[in-house]
């Protein structure tokens, strides 16, 4: 019997990072098709959409289709502490879109996988935390890597590069305000997204409409199938929230260090597949950067995972006493890439 439950709870596991997997890459994979294939460069716009299709979506699961309980909020807390974690979001998200606008999907993705770095950076000179030696060694791997692949990269640009490398830096911002900003609220994924969509189409929009609305009305006029491109759009938008659905599902059926591992994992099976669709040429030192970022992460992982297993009662180093350490987040963020 214990047999048949480790394996189902195995096939569960697989399933969970299957589907992960599918929803994440299809949607990075859409937004670049709607970028350089459909020709509809608006980022904002596109962002907005997704959100729109977020809110909905976690309507829906929670109010209609009862699939998760909603956890209540109330008014002040809604904008004391969820508009800003929202704003970031926000930021976070566009930055994202941006990026996949003028830079391949393979180097924007190991682009993102410098946000444990960043995180660790933040904390220590913002918040004044101390790490183990051993977080910062973990972190060389993944700056060397970082490095490697910019220097490499035949499709350099230096806007979305930039867009990339502060799309970390809300990531890491968001990771860290969440864990001040939401103190006292255990949200899942889905409660997030319903909290912050709706003030992420708020925010997002006035811009969107601003600095994107002239630019997409001559897109209407002037593209040869609007209405194949805008379903292709929208469901890019649904996707999103059906990504943040299984981020929910991995998270409940796989431990951390199998969330992490996997999620490295993601990021190459994007680099692959992006590179099979759009054909954007990878140098073999470029490919290494790669591989030497996303190890970097994984040994991130495992070393933050071992020392949040050490008893109470093991020794710091005198530079780290007890009530001053303090463990980074987990990266990859739970809410990461998403909407």
């Amino acid at each position: 019997m214990e047999s048949r439950l480790c394996q189902w709870s195995m096939i569960r596991a697989l399933i969970a990072i299957l589907q992960w997997w599918g929803f994440n890459v299809t949607v990075i994979i859409m937004n670049k098709w709607i970028f350089q294939k459909l020709d509809f460069k608006f980022p904002l716009s596109v962002s907005s959409i997704h959100f729109i299709c977020s809110a909905v979506g976690a309507y829906l699961a929670i109010k209609v289709l009862k699939l998760k309980p909603l956890i209540e909020v109330n008014t002040e807390d809604r904008w004391r502490r969820i508009f800003p974690m929202s704003f970031v979001f926000c930021i976070n998200i566009v930055l994202g879109n941006v990026s996949l606008r003028y830079i391949p999907v393979s180097f924007m993705q190991t682009i993102k996988s410098f946000t444990p770095a960043t995180t660790v950076v933040l904390q220590w000179l913002v918040w004044r935390k101390y790490f183990d030696w051993r977080i910062w060694a973990s972190l060389v791997p993944i700056v060397g890597g970082i490095v490697l692949t910019s220097v490499t990269e035949l499709n350099f640009n230096i806007f979305g590069f930039c867009a990339a490398l502060f799309g970390c830096l809300a990531t890491s911002t968001k990771t860290i305000l969440a864990e001040s900003l939401l103190h006292g609220y255990k949200f899942d994924s889905i409660n997030t997204v319903y909290y912050m969509a709706p003030f992420a189409t708020m925010i997002l929009a006035v811009p969107a409409v601003l600095l994107e609305g002239s630019g997409v009305m001559n897109w209407f006029y002037t593209h040869e199938s609007v209405g194949s491109s805008l379903v292709i759009i929208f469901v890019s938008g649904v996707l999103a929230f059906c990504l943040n659905f299984s981020i929910f599902y991995v998270i409940h059926s796989t431990t951390a260090v199998t969330f992490n591992v996997a999620g490295n994992l993601k990021v190459a099976v994007a680099v692959l597949v992006s590179w099979l669709i759009f054909h954007n040429p990878i140098p073999a030192l470029n490919a290494a950067g790669c591989a030497v970022t996303l190890i970097g992460c994984t040994f991130y992982g495992y070393v933050r995972h071992k020392l949040s297993q050490q008893p109470p009662g093991t020794p710091r180093t005198p530079t780290t006493p007890r009530n001053r350490m303090e463990m980074a987040p987990l990266v990859n963020d739970k809410l990461d890439d998403k909407v």
